[in-house]
């Protein structure tokens, strides 16, 4: 399965950080979705199925955390990094124990990544 028949969806409330991922990994091929906010994020989800997920743990309404709890309780299991402000270790260990990947903490080195999400998702294209 290549890159290109690959979704992501992008969750962050910050629209210059969305902006931002979209552009970079719309360049590597992928289908890129993008929502502020959880709500958003979960509706997209329903209907996209994405493969991949990078999610801002700290946002208004429906946060990181809670957005992980309904995919767990509705046994949807896309693959996630998160991507947390720094200080936000107890919300790390909680979303890992929810089932997310990795986490990058803002500001984040764009290269590391967009390394791992590439990692992440040829690795379920095998």
């Amino acid at each position: 399965m290549a890159l290109s028949n690959m979704k992501l969806l992008i969750v962050d409330d910050q629209y210059g950080i969305r902006v931002l991922l979209k552009e970079v990994f719309t360049r590597e091929g992928l289908e890129v979705f993008q929502a502020a906010n959880g709500k958003v994020a979960l509706e997209i989800i329903h209907v996209e199925h994405p493969d991949l997920i990078l999610l801002d743990m700290k946002m208004p309404g429906m946060d990181g955390l809670e957005l992980l709890r309904h995919l767990k309780k509705e046994a949807v299991n896309p693959k996630v990094i998160m991507m947390t402000a720094y200080g936000e270790l107890d919300m790390v260990e909680e979303a890992t124990k929810l089932g997310a990947l990795a986490h990058f903490t803002k500001p984040f080195d764009i290269e590391e990544l967009r390394a791992e999400v590439l990692r992440q998702l040829l690795q379920s294209a095998k």
